[in-house]
Parts: structure tokens; C-alpha cells; sequence
């Protein structure tokens, strides 16, 4: 059976948005240990412009691996 491409952006989608909480998480921690010190809202736009890069790099692959299986280029 095909994933549409509606269920591909839907997986992509909830995917970054966990990654997105645990980047901004990460972030939290991590950061200190280098010297940065940012607040809330710098941690929230750093995990924002990452999270439209992970969600269009989620669905291509998606996309990518759903053709090859399916055996056909649409």
C-alpha cells in the first residue's frame, strides 16, 4: 500500500515537532557548557529555523523512499 504524500507531510510534521522540543531541550542544556547564554526566545527561533529545514528534508526523503518502493517516478 502507497503513503499519499498528505501522510508523508503529516509523519514529517509530527517527526520535527517532537525533534523541535527536544532540540530546544538540548539547547537548554548544552549551550551553558559552551559559554552561549541565550534566552527563551533565542532558543525558540534557533529550533524554528531548524525545524523548517528538518520538516522539507523529512518529507524529500519520505517522498524519495516511497518512490523507489513503489517502483515508479511521478
Amino acid at each position: 500500500m502507497r503513503q499519499s504524500r498528505a501522510m508523508s507531510l503529516l509523519e514529517a510534521a509530527a517527526n520535527v515537532m517532537v525533534g523541535y522540543v527536544l532540540a530546544v531541550a538540548t539547547q537548554m542544556v548544552v549551550f551553558p557548557w559552551f559559554g552561549l547564554e541565550t534566552g527563551m526566545a533565542e532558543h525558540l527561533t534557533i529550533g524554528l529555523a531548524f525545524v523548517v529545514v528538518s520538516l522539507a528534508r523529512g518529507y524529500l526523503l519520505r517522498r524519495v523512499f516511497e518512490t523507489i518502493r513503489t517502483g515508479s517516478a511521478q
